[in-house]
């Protein structure tokens, strides 16, 4: 049975109500849809909500509250929080693929109210199999949203106080360790009735079952306890940041408090990423960026068109590779001279937009077998017209036998000022070096550069071109309409992706090691830093002023009135405005009586902390 918009059954009969609507009609007006509430109330549920009838509407309790009470806010004062009144309504585009379960209820994402409680593992289990979901770039979702329908399912864990103990993460083990318990004793009725566990369960419970030839699969994510699970991709140390397509409790974009608001606004999200990504939204941010790839893929091996990788692509063996990234992101910090403050009234952090997405959908990547070259052979491989992708070990010269400006780092990071230094960079670095000391290169010949071995690759293209598209276009969309919700997502995906390209352990499973791809990420920092120094050439060029500190992707300057850095283009990549902080005389003095750059930074950190513009 397929879900039909606006249609409510008798929990767990299975038969569907006269009443109900067809597709494509309108739901009556005593069939609303969860979400036709007004956003401005407080929707605290009723209490004996739970004791509704399964076929009754389950619609927010009317606010009997005086009209000049003002209504509680979901959201911290002060932060950029994403407010769902203020944005697009959620699409039917999600529909069919997921299911939001609340204690009230449960309800498409398009917020069209399906059924009442679902208060035993049993009527999860035909909750699911009625709703025949399917998927959608990953496998159909259920969302378990409030405590209050956790413990409808006897998923209640209770691992202590964050007053208890010193480090947070001692406390999201013990929960993840007791959630894991929980769910393998709740769970035995599906279990008997023919799912299988993919993995632990955890904060996602992954099912899967099969029938014959065909076997469906269906992720649970239960929202409350997504904090079990912290990564890179949601947060770290005793610090809670992003949770994926929840948003960040930090930033002011997670979900309401209210569950029927938290179910609505979940329900806009999953909405956004089926319309615009073509898939729903996975684990993690970096999952939901392999599935995009994954649909790419799919698409492209049906038609024939495109590039289509298949396997992974691991760092050959090489010989003296360096410790840590093949290519580092430049982390580089300098004492000013005082004439450089003399004029200067502010601080300002430009960044490129974007950045990684931006060199992802531009650059071309090597796959296949790459080939072992040596002497004469690696040097003609990289005098070719265009060179091939691959990996280079090539000397790296002194830094101060070159003629280069000294207010900037050096254009390679294992470039050391006194010696020379042999090293293996990716053809973006091998290219870049080549280029003149304006353009960010050090204007190397191939000789110079004293190649002697590489590993080249026999084929190569724009293999991430439409997945950049993808992103790029859903990014504007978040930005043109305001929604920084989705657009902190859409960051988290393309960083957290390409973030983990470097790590094989994410990508143990057969079909999923072609995103293993160390080479393509060290490509897209190689191309990242050399562009943002070419800027810094160029700044310099036009202003005469030169950067004080650059980590990754930022660069921090101190300006006098009138002079902009920043970018007029709003095309990724391009140099945008980050923050501004006033030079304030306390600031000057920390940054004119500074020892060494760790004292700088640690005046540029208190500049930019005390300035409430934040990142723009």
């Amino acid at each position: 049975m397929a879900l039909k918009k606006g249609e409510q059954f008798a929990l767990f009969e299975l038969e569907t109500p006269e009443s109900a609507t067809r597709s494509d009609e309108v739901p009556e007006p005593d069939q609303p849809s969860l979400f036709d509430v007004d956003d401005t109330a407080s929707l605290e549920t009723d209490s004996d909500a739970a004791e509704l009838p399964a076929t009754d509407d389950i619609v927010a309790p009317p606010d009997d509250r005086s009209k000049d009470v003002e209504p509680e806010t979901t959201q911290a004062p002060g932060l950029d929080a994403t407010e769902p009144a203020t944005l697009p309504p959620a699409s039917e585009s999600a529909d069919g693929h997921a299911v939001i379960v609340t204690a009230a209820g449960t309800y498409t994402p398009s917020g069209h109210t399906l059924t009442g409680p679902v208060d035993s593992i049993e009527k999860l289990d035909k909750l699911i199999r009625w709703a025949t979901l399917t998927p959608l770039g990953a496998p159909a979702q259920i969302w378990i949203v409030g405590i209050d329908a956790c413990e409808m399912l006897g998923w209640i864990i209770d691992p202590g106080s964050e007053d208890d103990v010193d480090d947070m993460e001692i406390l999201r083990t013990r929960a993840a360790e007791e959630l894991t318990v929980i769910l393998h004793a709740t769970l035995t009725p599906m279990l008997t009735a023919g799912w299988e566990l993919r993995g632990e369960p955890g904060h996602v419970v992954h099912l899967s079952r099969t029938t014959g030839n065909f076997t469906s699969m269906v992720d649970i994510f239960i929202e409350p306890y997504v904090w079990t699970y912290w990564n890179k991709d949601f947060g770290w140390g005793n610090r809670v940041g992003d949770m994926g397509i929840l948003g960040s409790p930090t930033a002011g974009t997670y979900l309401p408090d209210d569950d029927l608001l938290a179910a609505q606004e979940l329900g806009r999200r999953l909405a956004w990423c089926a319309q615009h990504l073509g898939v729903l939204p996975g684990p993690t941010p970096a999952r939901t960026g392999a599935a995009i790839v994954d649909k790419i893929k799919r698409d492209r091996t049906r038609s024939g068109k495109g590039i289509v990788v298949t396997v992974g692509g691991p760092v050959p063996p090489l010989d003296g590779e360096p410790r840590g990234d093949l290519e580092p992101a430049v982390g580089w910090t300098r004492i000013p001279d005082l004439e450089e403050l003399s004029d200067a009234t502010q601080l300002v952090s430009i960044d490129q937009r974007a950045a990684y997405l931006a060199s992802a959908g531009m650059l071309e990547f090597g796959y296949g077998k790459p080939r072992h070259l040596r002497g004469e052979d690696a040097l003609d491989a990289a005098g070719q017209s265009k060179t091939p992708f691959g990996l280079w070990r090539v000397t790296l010269p002194p830094g101060d036998m070159l003629a280069l400006p000294p207010a900037l780092p050096l254009p390679h990071p294992h470039m050391f000022a006194d010696q020379p230094v042999q090293t293996w960079i990716t053809t973006v670095s091998l290219d870049a070096l080549q280029t003149s000391i304006a353009d960010g290169g050090i204007g190397a010949e191939l000789d110079d550069l004293d190649i002697t071995e590489a590993w080249v690759y026999p084929e190569q293209g724009r293999a991430l071109d439409k997945w950049a598209k993808i992103l790029r276009e859903a990014r504007k969309v978040a930005v043109d309409t305001g929604d920084t919700a989705m657009k902190r997502f859409i960051g988290a995906c393309y960083k957290g992706y390409i973030g983990r390209m470097v790590n094989p352990d994410m990508w143990t499973a057969k079909q999923m090691q072609h995103h293993h791809q160390p080479l393509w990420r060290a490509a897209i920092i190689a191309h990242c830093r050399w562009r943002g120094r070419r800027v810094a050439m160029r700044i310099a060029r036009e202003t005469g002023r030169w950067p004080l500190r650059t980590v990754t992707d930022s660069w921090v300057y101190p300006l006098p009135p009138g002079i902009d850095i920043a970018d007029d283009s709003d095309a990724l990549g391009k140099m945008t405005l980050e923050k501004r902080s006033p030079l304030t005389e306390d600031i000057t003095v920390m940054l004119t009586d500074a020892r060494d750059t760790h004292e700088i930074n640690l005046a540029l950190k208190a500049a930019f902390t005390d300035e409430d513009e934040g990142n723009i």
